[in-house]
C-alpha cells in the first residue's frame, strides 16, 4: 500500500504530510495506458489530491481537483476522500512533448495556461469551490498557489514522478508542509533553508529504495521523512505522528451509470432506444464498461416518466 506519514513538529509551528505513491501511480498508468508525460501529469495530481483528501476533517468528506489548461493534456481530474481513496484520469493519455532543456518531462507545457479548481464536498448544502489561474502548470506550484490564494494557508509542496525506460513508474511521491498559526520565526527560517536546499522528492525516494529495498512501505516513508527533516532543529511530537494509507479505488456501479442515463432526458433516451436499441457507458476513471440492453433502457425510461 501507499503510506502517508503525518506529524506536527515539537514547536507547534508546522504540520507535514509525506508519502511514497509509486504503486498508486503505476496502477493509474496501467489502467489508462498513459505515455511517460501523461503518467507524470496524472501521477502528480493523484499524489497531491490524495494528500489533500487526508487533510479533510471527516472520512466521508470528498474533494475533486481539476487542472484544465490549453495544453495538449487538456484536463486532469482527480477525486479523493478523507479515507485515502483516490481515482482520476487525464483527458489525453497519449500526450507527448519534447523534453525540457534540463532533460525533464514538460508537465507545465502539457497542462498549459488555464485554471485550477478544487471542489470540496463537506456534507453541507453546497460544496465549497475554489478556482485560481494556473501559475505554471507544474502541479506542485499551482497547488501551493491555491492554498495561499483560496485558503490563506502557507504551504510548501513537492511532487514527483520518475519514469523507467520501459515507461513504467520508477517511483513517485510527495511532501506537503503547512505552517500553523503559532509558527515561530526560528521554525520558519529553518524550513525556508531546508526547502531551498532540498533535493527532488524522487531523488530522495530512489535513495530510500537503494538503502532499504526489502523494507516495508511504512519503514520506507519513515526513512524518507528522516532524510528530509534531518537538518531541522525541531523533532516531531510522538503523539501527533501517524501513518495513513492512500489507495486507488473506483466506486463506479451500474446504479451510478443509470442515474447518468436518467439525466439525458426522456426524448434523448427514447431516441437511443428507437435507433440503437442499447447503450454502452464507460467509467472515465477505471474504464470499466457498462452495457444497457433495450429492456433495461425501457425500465429507466419508465422510471423517468
Amino acid at each position: 500500500m501507499n503510506k502517508v506519514l503525518t506529524a506536527v513538529d515539537t514547536s507547534g509551528s508546522f504540520r507535514i504530510y509525506v508519502t511514497i505513491t509509486t504503486q498508486l501511480v503505476e496502477k493509474a498508468r496501467k489502467i489508462h495506458s498513459t505515455t511517460p508525460l501523461a503518467t507524470a501529469c496524472l501521477g502528480r495530481v493523484l499524489t497531491g489530491a490524495g494528500l489533500m483528501g487526508l487533510m479533510l476533517k471527516n472520512e466521508s468528506d470528498k474533494l475533486t481537483v481539476i487542472f484544465k489548461g490549453d495544453g495538449p493534456a487538456r484536463q486532469i481530474l482527480v477525486t479523493a476522500d478523507g479515507q485515502g481513496k483516490v481515482k482520476g484520469y487525464i483527458a489525453n493519455p497519449d500526450v507527448e512533448l519534447p523534453l525540457k532543456e534540463n532533460g525533464k518531462l514538460d508537465v507545465g507545457g502539457a497542462v498549459g495556461i488555464g485554471e485550477l479548481t478544487v471542489i470540496k464536498d463537506l456534507g453541507l448544502k453546497e460544496p465549497y469551490v475554489g478556482t485560481i489561474a494556473l501559475v505554471s502548470g507544474e502541479i506542485a506550484e499551482d497547488l501551493t498557489a491555491y492554498y495561499y490564494i483560496s485558503e490563506q494557508q502557507n504551504t510548501a509542496i513537492s511532487l514527483g514522478v520518475k519514469i523507467e525506460r520501459d515507461m513504467s513508474t520508477a517511483c513517485a511521491g510527495g511532501i506537503f508542509i503547512q505552517l500553523l498559526p503559532e509558527a515561530s520565526e526560528e521554525a520558519v527560517d529553518a524550513l525556508e533553508s531546508m526547502i531551498k536546499e532540498m533535493e527532488p522528492v524522487t531523488t530522495l525516494i530512489d535513495r530510500v529504495e537503494e538503502e532499504m529495498p526489502e523494507a516495508d512501505d511504512e519503514k520506507k516513508v519513515r526513512r524518507l521523512t528522516e532524510m528530509i527533516f534531518s537538518g531541522m532543529p525541531q523533532d516531531f511530537l510522538p503523539e501527533t505522528l501517524s501513518v495513513k494509507e492512500l489507495a486507488w479505488e473506483c466506486d463506479c456501479s451500474e446504479e451510478r451509470l443509470e442515474k447518468i442515463l436518467m439525466t439525458i432526458g426522456k426524448s434523448d433516451l427514447e431516441e437511443i432506444i428507437r435507433e440503437d436499441g442499447e447503450a454502452e457507458l464507460v467509467c472515465q476513471f477505471c474504464l470499466k464498461k457498462y452495457r444497457f440492453d433495450k429492456a433495461h433502457l425501457e425500465r429507466i425510461l419508465d422510471s423517468i416518466k
